[in-house]
């Protein structure tokens, strides 16, 4: 019986992605009916729960925080890309695409992901332990990266309006990739024990024994299919995006909620793989998904936008309003508060899930 299920379960989490792909390249650009926006949007759920699949069998094979790192980065890779082309397009809303995307993977990632795991794990073993040593590194590297790339545009003078001039601009984008490097090189090389999970008594936990792992053969075809399936849910996101815009138009709700959208159909597989860390009480490897793709969103996407603003159609606006920076900043004192006693309980949780819902409110009735 379990050798079957095992069966079925690689069935459908190979058939899936590649269904997803085939889906894309039929509907990509078109206008969909009804019945095939549901058909993409079963496909596309079904696409998030393979990657999830795939990423945690990639993560077994290396261990953590490697595991987090892979699925973060490949998920913003084809973020970046997806950005990359919908400002190619060129139109008014194009100005602003990076900036609200990367805003909302902060807010999403460092509040939304980071407040359910952190209730979740507490709800469930009594407090929620992890590393401070590691996280507070990476929301400080967080914090500096989204001041540095979507607050000081908002400041500067070389320029009118909240952009970048062209040297700024290059500076912002070389200082995200060198912090983005140095966070990988400490996470992965120099000091990997911060990022490590650890038990309730403060030892690393170096593996989890409950499972053989993984072979060669299998993690690098669970690393391919994890590409496939992010690619589906990427660009199948894109291809109801039209849909949702129609949507949130009818309704009456402003445009910046289609963005929030689309942020949250993206960052839902590392969303799914963090809360399954934090029931199995790994907070810090949900910890590490969640800031590692806020850093990633940010220090991938700032340098790729810039490089490609050279050739793209229209201004880059990056600097935010009065608004969101107060967010900002609320984000990055209240996630140093929770972080630095390396335990939390329901209360933090609760903390940054109603910052989160600030902030949905806002893009629904700014």
């Amino acid at each position: 019986m379990i050798t079957r299920l095992r069966a079925l379960m690689r069935a459908w989490t190979t058939a899936v992605p590649v269904l997803a792909v085939v889906l894309l390249a039929l509907t990509w650009g078109r206008s969909l009916s009804v019945a095939v926006v549901v058909l993409v949007t079963a496909v596309l759920a079904g696409s998030v729960l393979a990657a999830v699949h795939h990423a945690e069998v990639v993560a077994h094979r290396v261990g953590e925080p490697f595991g987090s790192l892979v699925l973060a980065v490949a998920v913003t890779v084809i973020e970046v890309a997806l950005i990359v082309t919908l400002m190619a397009d060129g139109g008014d809303k194009s100005a602003t695409l990076a900036r609200d995307t990367v805003f909302a993977a902060v807010m999403i990632t460092c509040n939304g992901v980071i407040g359910l795991c952190l209730l979740v794990a507490s709800m469930r073993h009594g407090t929620a332990v992890f590393n401070a040593e590691g996280t507070i590194a990476a929301l400080g590297t967080v914090a500096t990266l989204a001041t540095l790339s979507l607050v000081l545009p908002t400041f500067t003078t070389s320029k009118p309006g909240p952009e970048f001039s062209g040297v700024q601009l290059t500076f912002a984008a070389l200082s995200s990739l060198i912090l983005y490097g140095l966070f990988v090189a400490t996470l992965t090389v120099r000091h990997r024990d911060y990022f490590l999970p650890i038990t309730r008594q403060g030892d690393v936990i170096t593996s989890d024994h409950h499972a053989a792992s993984p072979s060669a053969r299998t993690a690098w075809t669970s690393l391919g299919l994890l590409g496939i399936a992010l690619v589906g849910v990427v660009g199948l996101a894109k291809s109801v995006s039209p849909t949702i815009e129609s949507g949130v138009a009818a309704a009456g709700l402003h445009h910046a909620v289609v963005g929030v959208i689309i942020a949250l159909l993206v960052l839902l597989p590392e969303t799914i793989a963090a809360l399954r860390s934090a029931r199995r009480d790994r907070m810090q490897t949900s910890l590490n998904l969640a800031l590692g793709s806020a850093m990633a969103s940010i220090g991938l996407t700032i340098p790729a936008v810039a490089l490609a603003s050279v050739w793209l159609p229209g201004p880059l606006v990056l600097g935010l309003g009065s608004t969101h920076m107060l967010l900002l900043l609320l984000t990055v004192v209240v996630g140093s508060l929770t972080v630095v006693p390396g335990r939390a309980t329901p209360l933090q949780g609760g903390v940054h899930l109603v910052i989160f819902a600030a902030y949905l409110e806002l893009a629904i009735n700014p």
